[in-house]
């Protein structure tokens, strides 16, 4: 088999995709990372989002996918947002590819669409829709060291064009979401665990952030489920030696911290 020719290092991007509705209710964050993606041309995404779970880990190999309007409740004016971005078939099985030399089994789907929690972010990130963007499923069962092992395997894309885009939330408690105050005070029990976290995260402290529920300020509180926690770790597997560089945008609704980070670039 051909090997895809080594290019330029793409980066690692996590982002908290915060409500669906932060296209609407912000200007602060979609800026952000909009500005995370003028620093990057790649020749393909892979995203790896909070909102597609699978036991195996499952690649999408459709060449069109339709947008997922995966939520309710919400204005109707993020229900006609569009985002007409093509797959990549070639690219979902190279990952399979690259996940089965890592001895991680890897399911195809051809059928899978996007997710809000990959194009809410890539339309701010690259409006014109111009970039293949390829999903892959997260195994919640499964914990943070299996995330990072995933994010192990997925690392070399990096050299071959690749952006991997990890989108998920570094706090996820509905309890802590004031949801009539939009841009409320921050929590302080939610800055505290996100502070905590970037500290872990700029000491690569991984095995303290494996063990996050314990260690961590309010740990099991600000994760009921991992989910939204997991794609972190699949971006500090992919990360290699590098150390991230938070981007803390603002908290809304006092208790979902908006926090990106960074892995490879100026």
């Amino acid at each position: 088999m051909i090997q895809p020719q080594p290019q330029p290092v793409q980066p690692v991007i996590f982002v908290g995709h915060g409500s669906p509705d932060t296209l609407l209710s912000s200007t602060v964050t979609p800026a952000a990372w909009r500005r995370i993606g003028e620093q990057f041309h790649p020749n393909k995404i892979l995203c790896i989002s909070a909102h597609w779970e699978s036991e195996t880990p499952t690649v999408s190999t459709v060449a069109k996918p339709d947008l997922i309007y995966d939520f309710s409740g919400f204005p109707k004016a993020l229900y006609q947002m569009k985002y007409p971005v093509a797959g990549d078939p070639s690219l979902g099985h190279r990952v399979r590819e690259v996940l089965r030399q890592a001895d991680i089994p890897c399911r195809e789907s051809a059928t899978r669409g996007i997710d809000h929690g990959a194009w809410c972010v890539l339309k701010a990130m690259y409006p014109e829709a111009d970039i293949p963007v390829v999903q892959l499923s997260l195994q919640p069962s499964r914990g943070p060291e299996w995330h990072l092992r995933l994010g192990r395997a997925l690392g070399p894309l990096r050299r071959e064009g690749v952006l991997i885009l990890c989108s998920g939330a570094i706090t996820h408690n509905f309890d802590w979401v004031l949801f009539d105050q939009p841009h409320g005070a921050p929590l302080p029990q939610a800055t505290a665990f996100a502070d905590w976290v970037a500290d872990r995260v700029a000491h690569a402290d991984h095995g303290a952030l494996v063990d996050y529920r314990r260690l961590a300020p309010r740990g099991a509180e600000a994760h009921p489920t991992e989910e939204h926690f997991l794609p972190l770790f699949v971006a500090l597997g992919a990360s290699g030696d590098e150390i991230p560089r938070r981007v803390a945008p603002e908290t809304l609704y006092g208790g979902l911290c908006m926090d990106c980070y960074v892995i490879g670039g100026a």
